[in-house]
């Protein structure tokens, strides 16, 4: 054998040597460091919000669960049954993922992608979820049966896509995340809430309050002493109503900076590392219309 290939191999094992001797003192280091300071701590749970409904879970983002909140809401608002908000959240998914896209094929706009062209609105209408939202159940009502039809079939009468059989598969996860942000499962739906905005209770009643009309009065408690909050107190025309809203408010924490959400007699803490749940409040709890919301 020539002096080239023994060089070649020696070099080769001592290569080798070299790597293996820098990842055993990493390994090394890595013990040291655990046993004196402990393991390095997991990184933060997304924010995010939550359907929990007979132990069937759906989770949105906190964009998706905005606009997810304003189709319960204006559902509410015009005394239509939780299976409209099946509909219109079915809808969401398939067009836009539940998010208010400023672009879409051809002129496609917003939550439902509806196109000015075809008569749903200007495009800056289009661009409010509320608007459209509007829109969505006004055509939706008037297909035949639609609240015992097939839920795809429904969204298709209404938006008469290229794809009709596509909407079917988001009904199920649809079905859920309706049940909680309509109040018809009361005490479903919490979020984790990081990294949230300052207090903003203007922006939230004004939210709020187009988002129910009628169906509930809000108004803004200015705290008395600099140790109180503000809060927004609320009192619904029905808890089914009542639960809607908490659940609105949650979806908007990160935006207006909400710390508590009480519904009757159950209150929600926000918390940056769970999805809190709803404790009972054992004393004197309020009416079930009762909602407070604080800052």
């Amino acid at each position: 054998m020539s002096e080239r290939p023994i060089r070649t191999i020696i070099t080769g094992i001592g290569a080798g040597i070299l790597v293996l001797a820098l990842i055993l003192t990493g390994v090394g280091i890595y013990r040291w460091a655990v046993s004196r300071w402990g393991p390095p701590p997991p990184p933060p749970p997304a924010s995010l919000c939550e359907a929990l409904v007979n132990s069937s879970r759906a989770d949105l983002s906190w964009e998706q669960s905005r606009n997810a909140s304003i189709i319960a809401a204006v559902a509410a608002q015009r005394g239509l049954v939780p299976r409209a908000v099946s509909i219109g959240i079915t809808t969401a998914f398939q067009e836009s993922g539940i998010r208010n896209l400023d672009y879409g094929d051809r002129d496609s706009l917003g939550i439902f992608q509806q196109r000015p062209s075809q008569g749903w609105g200007t495009a800056d209408q289009i661009m409010d979820p509320y608007y459209a939202t509007g829109k969505f159940f006004d055509v939706m009502v008037t297909i035949d049966d639609w609240a015992n039809a097939d839920i795809g079939d429904v969204a298709q009468a209404v938006q008469r896509s290229g794809y009709p059989d596509a909407y079917d598969q988001h009904v199920p996860t649809a079905r859920l995340l309706a049940s909680a942000l309509s109040g018809e499962t009361p005490a479903a739906w919490s979020c984790i809430v990081h990294d949230s905005s300052p207090a903003d209770p203007d922006q939230l009643l004004a939210q709020i309050t187009r988002a129910y009309g009628a169906t509930l009065m809000a108004q803004l408690v200015t705290p008395a002493t600099a140790d109180e909050h503000p809060s927004i107190q609320i009192t619904a025309s029905t808890e089914q109503v009542a639960w809607s809203a908490g659940a609105f408010a949650q979806s908007w924490a990160t935006q207006t900076g909400i710390t508590k959400v009480s519904v009757g007699q159950f209150e929600w803490t926000a918390s940056p590392s769970v999805l809190a749940g709803w404790i009972g409040i054992p004393d004197d709890p309020p009416p079930p219309t009762s909602v407070t919301i604080t800052f």
